[in-house]
């Protein structure tokens, strides 16, 4: 059992929680992350470490409510606890001083994308910092990479705070020599991020995670087709170059059980109010 210690409402649906996991945290690398089951009965999921604290014996992780157990997830409060945490899971990030990088991140991926930021700034990089989200509403840990990076940029969908879309990254890449661009979000964003840097030859890691199981590479459902080759997010990521990602058949893969999870969903809430 691993109890939340803190929870932090972030945005509408989108929480941060602090559990009390002192071997996971001991281990913890930035972009790494753990599976989750809330009771004997609940799926397992995935979520991105956002912080560790080695010296609390701590992990925090975002999660954004838009399904069953995310929902349900979102649910609980400090003091309750999670029957199982395992992790921590995948490769670490590749931190290291490569000049200016470039951190780009969309929604809730903007806290495991901090996580990274500070590692990145802590290795001497200039770290720039781009925070964004659908609207002003659902932007999130500001003030955690306004502190981190040396510069920060703010994207809206909608242009209800800073710059209305993600045009503007192609004057930025034009006018600022960056040599790493790391990429955490919606797969879109990440696609159309990984597209732009190409044409520039700038470096590009994407952190992907689609449909787990296990999340120790032996079910094959987190496969995704890098450089031509078959691999698995869980044990081979969960970063990847993003120019040799194909994102086609990621988002497709991603669609495949969407009526379920929309019918899961469904059966749940009607459970809870009744």
């Amino acid at each position: 059992m691993y109890k939340i210690l803190a929870k932090r409402e972030l945005a509408p649906h989108i929480n941060l929680f602090e559990f009390s996991a002192g071997e996971v945290s001991a281990k913890t690398k930035p972009g790494q992350f753990v599976i989750l089951r809330i009771d004997e009965d609940g799926e397992r999921i995935p979520l991105t470490i956002a912080d560790a604290d080695p010296g609390k014996g701590t992990i925090a992780v975002a999660c954004h409510g838009v399904g069953k157990t995310t929902t349900q997830l979102g649910r609980l409060k400090e003091g309750d606890f999670v029957l199982d945490l395992l992790g921590p899971l995948g490769k670490p990030a590749r931190i290291e001083k490569f000049g200016t990088v470039l951190c780009v991140g969309g929604g809730v991926m903007v806290a495991p994308l901090h996580f990274q930021a500070k590692a990145f700034r802590e290795a001497g990089n200039n770290v720039i910092g781009i925070v964004g989200a659908t609207t002003r509403d659902h932007l999130i840990f500001l003030e955690e990479m306004e502190n981190t990076c040396n510069h920060l940029l703010v994207a809206t969908d909608d242009g209800t705070k800073g710059h209305k879309g993600m045009d503007f990254l192609k004057d930025l890449i034009k006018e600022t020599k960056i040599d790493r661009v790391v990429a955490e979000g919606p797969v879109v964003m990440m696609k159309a991020v990984s597209d732009l840097t190409r044409q520039h030859g700038i470096p590009t890691m994407v952190n992907l995670i689609p449909i787990m199981v296990d999340g120790m590479g032996m079910c094959g459902a987190c496969r995704v087709t890098v450089d031509g080759k078959t691999l698995f997010a869980c044990v081979d990521g969960l970063e990847f170059d993003g120019h040799q990602v194909d994102f086609d058949e990621l988002l497709a893969r991603l669609k495949v059980y969407t009526p379920q999870e929309k019918l899961a969903y469904v059966f749940s809430e009607q459970g809870e109010r009744n």
